[in-house]
């Protein structure tokens, strides 16, 4: 399962030069508004028809300009999630889900009905009307009328925006189970770097239009260039690590490479593979390993990379057992430290630094 897309069109004030391919997954799209992320959707879906370019699904091709080639929205086997659930008020859950195998046709075969019930929790739900459900349930409900429309690919325009903290915790694992348990390629648009990193196997950074970084979602969060794009805050690593241990303390201990991160308790069995984001701002730098300190996690690295920003500001690539660590420190702390490339660093977090929507299961 793949996707692969290179688009130009030109708006009055805005052009859209994009150009990447995406393999199985979720691939998100992220950026600053207006940086085209809907646009790139919109195209793809067919509700925009590019001035030049050439889109294809799975081999199949919708769009290609060269050719004259053009599959219209109602032809192409698109699910499409917006940031509100757009059910029928009507009908109630089991309909809106039948609704969507309705309109996949008897000649093909779309999702198994009660394996994408189970898939997405929603079972409790069959006899309710959307009215009588909360926003995280709609989406839900809305992710599983797209399924149940056999879809090629799966587009998913921020269906998390509207709602609030508890429900986005609430719906992540489920979008995390629609990533592992099913062959769909999804596109996934989003600005918030933390529903990205939880999510994405592969992130695609646009600006103003322009494709700034794509690759796998650990490469591209890690990457120190594409931190202006991602914002102070944004900027940090997105790190694989495995259970080893839940402690009587609370505390779950994770493996990343020779390294140990201690954090409270994850809910996931010994050997599971978790991705961990640490923001760059949270990491603490010493050329020596400190000791008689409150910070639990103190993780040893080489220095890959120095990059200077505009500001005081310097952000810090470090290899922690093959992964790539961000740390952002000032230019006065780098100096006073004499950090170089190729030095051996610890860097140091709170296992409290790192909030509950940072930590996700890995995708295998």
């Amino acid at each position: 399962m793949s996707l692969s897309v290179a688009i130009k069109h030109r708006f009055p004030a805005f052009d859209l030069d994009v150009d990447f391919d995406a393999p199985s997954g979720v691939t998100a799209l992220f950026g600053r508004s207006g940086s085209g992320k809907t646009t790139l959707v919109n195209a793809i879906a067919g509700l925009l028809r590019p001035q030049a370019g050439r889109v294809s699904v799975n081999g199949q091709v919708l769009f290609d300009s060269a050719t004259r080639h053009w599959v219209p929205p109602s032809k192409r086997r698109i699910g499409y999630v917006f940031q509100e659930g757009r059910l029928f008020p009507h009908l109630n859950v089991q309909q809106n889900l039948r609704y969507g195998a309705w309109f996949s046709g008897k000649q093909r075969a779309g999702a198994d009905f009660d394996h994408v019930v189970d898939l997405l929790g929603i079972a409790p739900l069959l006899p309710r009307r959307p009215a009588d459900l909360s926003g995280g349930e709609k989406q839900r409900v809305a992710i599983g009328r797209a399924l149940l429309s056999a879809p090629d690919l799966l587009l998913m325009d921020e269906p998390l925006a509207a709602l609030d903290e508890p429900r986005k915790l609430e719906i992540l694992p489920y979008l995390e189970r629609l990533r592992d348990e099913t062959d769909i390629p999804i596109i996934y648009v989003s600005h918030n770097i933390a529903e990205i990193a939880r999510l994405a196997t592969t992130i695609v950074v646009l600006n103003d239009g322009k494709l700034i970084r794509s690759g796998p979602a650990p490469d591209v969060l890690g990457d120190p260039s594409v931190s202006s794009t991602l914002g102070v805050r944004g900027a940090g690593a997105l790190l694989r690590t495995e259970v080893l241990a839940h402690h009587d303390d609370g505390l779950t201990e994770l493996a990343i490479g020779e390294g140990r991160l201690y954090l409270p308790r994850i809910h996931a069995a010994v050997g599971a593979h978790i991705r961990v984001r640490i923001a760059a701002q949270d990491v603490v730098l010493a050329t020596r390993k400190p000791d008689h300190i409150s910070a639990l996690n103190i993780l040893e690295g080489t220095i890959t990379e120095l990059r200077m920003g505009d500001g005081p500001g310097v952000m810090v690539s470090i290899n922690v057992g093959g992964q790539n660590m961000l740390a952002r420190i000032t230019r006065r702390s780098c100096d006073a430290l004499g950090l170089h490339q190729g030095m051996t660093c610890y860097g140091i977090t709170k296992s409290v630094a790192v909030a509950r929507d940072d930590i996700g299961t890995a995708a295998d």
